[in-house]
């Protein structure tokens, strides 16, 4: 079959890309695209390119990977925890307890006692706040009790 000019460029780029790759000397590739323009057939197409290798070519259907975007640096600060609001809580209940005849001293027993364990869990600031709410509302609490019994003890009997 003979050869049209597309083919014969073709050809000639295959040798030209053995060229760039060091398959081919300089008067060899030289010699070679002489035989490519002057060839009329498929027949001298091969015979010039027969003994280079063809580049492999991946499959159409395989997905690129998509290109490698480094993250944005960013210096690892440490943030420091803020103070937990449930021991702000406690402490505002155990002190509001003696004001509101003692009805805040639970909430702000068991505020401290939840504001404590989620510190010890999340390393938080507040357990001093905590610790002071707890201190006020079991304070208040056994107060509550020994004026109740104070109460049953002196009072007049029937």
């Amino acid at each position: 079959m003979l050869a049209g000019d597309a083919d014969r460029e073709r050809a000639v780029n295959v040798l030209k890309d053995a060229f760039t790759e060091g398959r081919l000397t300089q008067p060899e590739y030289e010699d070679r695209v002489g035989l490519a323009y002057q060839a009329r057939t498929y027949g001298e197409l091969d015979e010039v390119t027969a003994d280079i290798p063809r580049a492999v070519v991946p499959p159409a259907f395989l997905p690129q990977a998509p290109p490698y975007i480094p993250a944005p640096y960013m210096p690892m600060t440490a943030v420091p925890p803020g103070t937990n609001g449930q021991a702000i809580a406690s402490l505002v209940c155990g002190i509001a307890a003696p004001f509101t005849g003692g009805m805040t001293s639970l909430p702000a027993i068991v505020l401290g006692h939840v504001a404590r364990n989620r510190i010890r869990q999340t390393g938080q600031d507040g357990d001093g706040l905590a610790l002071a709410g707890l201190i006020l509302g079991y304070v208040e609490v056994v107060a509550f009790v020994m004026l109740i019994v104070a109460f049953i003890a002196f009072s007049p009997g029937p």
